[in-house]
This record gives structure tokens, C-alpha cells and sequence, in this order.
């Protein structure tokens, strides 16, 4: 790889193939088409404004069928919801210092509610600190998506690392798995009061609870914290769609529901919980706009935001990469306002 570039290629001797594109999360300056070479195809890709890039290669055969892969030329893969996707790593990279550092697991337990408004029981696993006592209060993070979070994006690594090393308090994390993500992430009211009446209740006591969610989990968390009213959010790459900034969503089943919460959130003049609000969107996302007129509306609204941008796409790379020092710092002002 030369500096701020790479080149990459397919072979493709016996010439079974019409072309080859590259298939990435956001559109490159350059072609995005492969060049035909001797036994095989080449890409030059200039140097993207992001440090690392997710991409798969759509392949099309002479009878017009598409299919896409990995890169086979290249090791180095990342795990997503639909998937393995080949990554580049350019100079300046680099991944958290907490991946290589050992830390105990911690402890698991599980709990399931009935919530007849879904039509379905809603399930949560609780992650609780090493040493930390049964029934002992600590600060509680309910986490949209979270077992995928955990298993694609190592959040448990994160927090169990983070309280070894003392950069996060002793502290339980509610991982919550939605069996119709899009129907109850969609700014439902029915989900919302689920949350608020049958799961809350029964989670473990919390001195603080702060509220974690990614993409569409990120706005349902907003959406939640309405309803209930949580001590901080941590919200990454949030769908806050308006049709503004986000007509190519119109498609979406739960476009309506979402704008319009979203609509009214911005012509709000006052909230009745504003608190500390972390967001976290990359530079080269669609919901990039969005999330910036989010931040812009809940700091008028008194959350007392930070939006933090960072040089990724919508991965759970990116989400991962953006914890530290992030979300210790926001639990620690959570923390330290529920407190006073």
C-alpha cells in the first residue's frame, strides 16, 4: 500500500468475469469500477477522508449475475450484521489500546417481561463488573442492540477493561435485543412504555442509567428517554430523519413514525429531560447532517451535547473505536448530576 492510496486486485485468468466494482459504505471521488488486466482486475483508490474503509467487491458475470464477496487478496476483515466485509487500514490508524490489554469477564444474568403493547416478551441480559456485589446500586447503561454490540462492536470488552484499568466506575450494562427492530426502534410509543413499566423495574438498582444506542437504536433510545427519563444518552450515528436531509429514506417502513418525532423534537421549546448527551456519527455517513441538527436542537434544548465526529462510515468499527474516552466521560457527568 503506498502512502494515502492502495491498490487492489482480483485475478481472473480464464476471464469468467465482466467487471468487477467496489462496494463501500460511501461514494469514493474516484471510479469505483475495476480496470481489465493482464489475468485479472486492478483499482487505484485514492485516499478516502476516513482512516479506515469497510468494502466488499460485487462481481458480474457474462450472464449479467451479481454477487458480492470479500476480498480474497486481503486478510484483514470486520465483522457486521450481514456479514464479514474486507478492510483497508490507512496510515494513521489505530486500533483502541483496550483490545490488547487482558480483563476479567464479569458475570451475566438474563431476564425476560412480558409487554403485551408488542405483542411479544422483551428480553434483556445484564452484564454486571467483576466484584461487583448482587443487589449493590451501580451506574446501569441500557443498550439498544446490545448483544450485537457486544459481539460485533466488543463493547463488554470495553467496560470490563475500562473498570480494571479504573477509567470506568464498577458498573452493569442491560444488552437489549429487539425481536422487530424496525417496528420498535421506529419511535414506538408501545416500546417506549414497554421499556419504561415492564423492564426498567425489574433491572438491577442503578445510581445512574444512561441510555446506548447505534443507528435506528440510537433514535429509539432518544425516543425512550422522552417517555422515561434517563440520567444521559450515548447516541451513535442516530437515524434522526427529516425529509430534508434524508428523502432516499422514504422507503423505510418507519420513515413517518421517525420523521415525525423527529419534527416535533426540533420544534420543541423546552424538554422536561434535558441531560448530558454524547453523539458520535462519522464523517462520511448520510446520517451525518442529521445527527448535527440533533445536536444543534438538543443543546438548545439544555442536554448539554457534545457530537463527536470521527473518520469512519456506519460500522460497528466506528461505534467501537468511539467509546473511549467518550463514554466515560459522559457517565462520569451523568454520574456526578444525578448525584448532586
Amino acid at each position: 500500500m503506498q502512502p494515502g492510496a492502495a491498490r487492489l486486485a482480483l485475478p481472473d485468468p480464464h476471464g469468467r468475469l465482466a467487471s468487477v466494482r467496489l462496494v463501500t459504505e460511501f461514494d469514493l471521488a474516484g471510479p469505483g469500477r475495476f480496470a481489465r488486466v493482464r489475468g485479472g482486475w486492478e483499482l487505484d483508490v485514492g485516499r478516502p477522508p476516513v482512516d479506515r474503509m469497510e468494502y466488499l467487491l460485487e462481481l458480474t458475470d457474462h450472464n449479467d449475475h451479481r454477487w458480492t464477496i470479500p476480498d480474497p487478496a486481503n486478510p484483514l476483515q470486520a465483522p457486521g450484521a450481514f456479514g464479514p466485509k474486507s478492510v483497508l487500514e490507512f496510515p494513521g490508524y489505530r486500533p483502541p489500546w483496550w483490545l490488547s490489554v487482558p480483563a476479567q469477564p464479569g458475570s451475566r444474568s438474563s431476564v425476560e417481561v412480558e409487554a403485551p403493547g408488542l405483542g411479544a416478551d422483551l428480553p434483556a441480559e445484564i452484564w454486571s463488573a467483576p466484584g461487583l456485589p448482587d443487589g449493590e446500586p451501580a451506574p446501569l447503561l441500557v443498550v439498544h442492540d446490545g448483544p450485537e454490540y457486544a459481539t460485533l462492536g466488543d463493547l463488554i470488552t470495553f467496560l470490563a477493561t475500562g473498570t480494571a484499568a479504573g477509567t470506568l466506575p464498577p458498573l452493569r450494562a442491560a444488552l437489549l435485543g429487539p425481536l422487530e427492530r424496525n417496528a420498535w426502534y421506529s419511535a414506538n410509543p408501545a416500546y417506549a412504555d414497554a421499556l419504561a413499566t415492564r423492564l426498567l423495574p425489574v433491572l438491577p438498582p442503578a445510581t445512574a442509567r444512561i441510555g446506548v444506542g447505534v443507528s435506528l437504536g440510537a433514535l429509539a433510545m432518544l425516543h425512550a428517554h422522552r417517555r422515561i427519563g434517563l440520567d444521559g444518552l450515548f447516541l451513535q450515528s442516530g437515524s434522526f430523519f427529516t425529509a430534508q436531509y434524508d428523502p432516499q429514506e422514504r422507503g423505510f417502513d418507519g420513515f413517518a413514525a421517525v420523521s415525525s418525532f423527529v419534527a416535533r423534537l426540533h420544534d420543541a421549546s423546552g424538554d422536561r429531560h434535558p441531560v448530558p448527551t454524547v453523539l458520535t456519527c462519522g464523517l462520511v455517513e448520510e446520517n451525518l447532517a442529521n445527527n448535527r441538527a440533533m445536536a444543534a436542537t438538543l443543546g438548545r434544548l439544555g442536554y448539554g451535547t457534545r457530537l463527536v465526529e470521527v473518520r469512519d462510515a456506519h460500522n460497528f468499527t466506528a461505534w467501537r473505536d468511539a467509546l473511549d474516552p467518550h463514554l466515560p466521560e459522559l457517565l462520569s457527568r451523568a454520574v456526578a448530576r444525578r448525584a448532586a
